[in-house]
């Protein structure tokens, strides 16, 4: 008394291994870092970044100078003037 449908399920072929969805799940995470890696690639060597300029120290003293200028002082103590206690604003000279 063998069981018969026992002995056919254990001969049947296996399905490809393309069939399973499990190997998709394995495989799709890393090949969907691989190709958000390529685009990120992409757009860096498209949109390169802006060089700094060679004399930016300079360029920064000047700009500390013309905020100083007397004509801009009052939008100065405005921009500062919510973290400033209202007496340490200075006045704006004319």
């Amino acid at each position: 008394m063998t069981d018969k449908s026992s002995h056919d399920e254990a001969t049947r072929p296996c399905p490809p291994w393309w069939r399973f969805g499990l190997v998709w799940m394995v495989i799709g995470g890393p090949g969907l870092v691989v190709i958000a890696s390529f685009a990120t690639l992409w757009l860096a060597l498209r949109t390169p970044d802006p060089v700094v300029d060679e004399d930016y120290y300079r360029k920064g003293v000047e700009i500390n100078r013309t905020l100083a200028d007397k004509k801009l002082m009052p939008a100065v103590a405005g921009r500062n003037h919510a973290a400033t206690p209202s007496a340490d604003v200075p006045s704006p000279r004319r």
